[in-house]
């Protein structure tokens, strides 16, 4: 026990200096980087200061209403000066809201569902209350709005995941955590794990949320590699994803990009014993279709995906890298194969000095937000990784009122829901008037253009949901 203390207290120390040294070195690429921004018009700043955050965005109606309506993409407080706080610290920012223990003012009912191939997957919806303290979830007759939060990938409930549970309580959502394949105590029934893009379970999931809720609005939040998923689910389903909005917290856009480079060693280290701790226990399960001892001799995030995913993998050479696998792996599972589809609004939120990310002159797609109008990025100059901890007016850190990530994007999902809510009326005060379809209404498009293009596996009434289709890309 004192041999563990000692290293723990190593890892925090050097943990603390790197922290510093990247706090010092801060202004350089800030600098860098409002240089690679300068020359793009769409990217507007919402303060005089040069630390305020940017709003980047194709110009739109909705964008403008969002600017108008949304506070808090005004303000993020934190310590900027050089009097040190540890709230400018990326390093313990990161630490702190996956690491940092959680109180009991919140506990899960599990759902377990069993997909098309015998699989299981977990449905953890959040109450209020101790776990000694057991209430029922809310009915199927409930009107009040279904937030479905997606996990990093690799399955850890961190504490920002518990804090927006709270947050969503808080302002009558509905949270519930989607639990992958053998993540987070899921049973794993069939020998097959679910690859980084494949939202076929996550639809299944979705569906049936969407029959336990039919008069709940759906909205999703996704964290870190998460991201993943959700931006691979509302590709390939379109207009037709259930949901009315979604958000991103710190997202990896570049995702083959970040497992070939792997995050720096600090994170890269604990990622990949956490993942290996996980799938240990299914060692006899999961042999049948992964090479085991590859799995846990592999020093690297990109050796552990391709062990699991890539099944020629890094056995055929020693020392280098069968690339025909994992580039076909990659085709099937970027987050950004089918962008373009996404057909609800997407806030993204950032930060400048996301450790775990890297650059954002690199890591982040500028021309998706500039060019796509149902794509939103918040980009802050501090906040670590899924951290945004404001230190503003209160001083209680357990407070939930100090992640401004989490009040961001509610505010986001109700704005968003207002102004749709406004566009339907405005239409049907035209269609009132008599105006026909050839009067100058250019904002309100026909509303049978948009279908997904896999309909087949999403049976639902598409323009019922998606009434205001598109309307705000005007």
């Amino acid at each position: 026990m004192l041999e563990l203390l000692c290293v723990l207290c190593i890892l925090i120390f050097i943990g603390c200096f790197w922290s510093v040294k990247q706090h010092l070195a801060f202004g350089k690429a800030r600098g860098a980087l409002q240089d690679h921004l300068g020359g793009h018009p769409s990217c507007s700043l919402n303060d005089d200061s040069k630390d305020a955050i940017l709003l980047i965005c194709k110009p739109s109606a909705l964008a403008n209403y969002l600017i108008k309506h949304c506070t808090t993409f005004h303000g993020f407080w934190t310590s900027l000066s050089w009097t040190w706080n540890w709230t400018s610290s990326p390093f313990l920012q990161t630490i702190f809201n996956t690491c940092w223990p959680v109180d009991g003012k919140i506990h899960f009912i599990r759902d377990c569902l069993q997909m098309s191939d015998e699989g299981l997957v977990a449905l953890d919806w959040a109450v209020p209350g101790a776990a000694l303290h057991r209430r029922r979830r809310a009915s199927s007759n409930s009107t009040a709005p279904v937030l479905v939060i997606i996990p990093n990938s690799f399955g850890r409930l961190t504490r920002n995941t518990v804090k927006l549970c709270e947050t969503a309580l808080d302002h009558g959502y509905l949270p519930v955590v989607f639990n992958r394949r053998s993540q987070n105590g899921t049973p794993l029934s069939t020998p097959r794990l679910q690859q980084f893009g494949d939202p076929s379970d996550l639809r299944e999931a979705v569906r049936y949320i969407r029959y336990r809720h039919p008069s709940g609005r759906l909205y999703a939040v996704s964290e870190s590699t998460g991201s993943g998923l959700l931006l691979s689910y509302l590709g390939e389903c379109g207009s037709s994803s259930y949901m009315t909005a979604a958000a991103c917290i710190s997202p990896i856009f570049r995702c083959q990009d970040w497992f070939e480079s792997g995050p720096p060693w600090i994170y890269h280290w604990p990622l990949l014993l956490y993942q290996k701790i996980c799938l240990s226990r299914y060692t006899t399960a999961l042999s049948e279709i992964i090479h085991m001892e590859e799995l846990f001799s592999s020093c690297s995030l990109r050796v552990s995906e391709e062990a699991m995913f890539c099944h020629s993998g890094a056995k055929e050479a020693e020392g280098s890298y069968s690339s025909s696998p994992w580039e076909s792996y990659w085709e099937r599972n970027d987050p950004l194969r089918d962008v373009d589809e996404v057909a609800i609004p997407v806030l993204c939120l950032c930060s400048r000095d996301d450790p775990i990310r890297g650059d954002p002159s690199t890591t982040v797609p500028f021309e998706l937000f500039e060019t796509n109008p149902h794509f939103f990025l918040l980009l802050t100059s501090t906040g670590g990784h899924c951290g945004f901890i404001s230190s503003g007016s209160n001083r209680d850190i357990s407070s939930s009122s100090y992640k401004w990530s989490h009040q961001a994007l509610l505010e986001f999902f109700h704005a968003t829901s207002e102004f749709f809510a406004a566009e339907e009326r405005t239409k049907l005060a035209v269609r009132r008037r008599g105006l026909g379809v050839g009067s100058n209404v250019k904002g309100f498009p026909c509303r049978s253009v948009s279908i997904c293009k896999k309909e087949a596996v999403c049976s639902h009434n598409i323009h019922e949901i998606y009434n205001w289709q598109r309307s705000y890309t005007r």
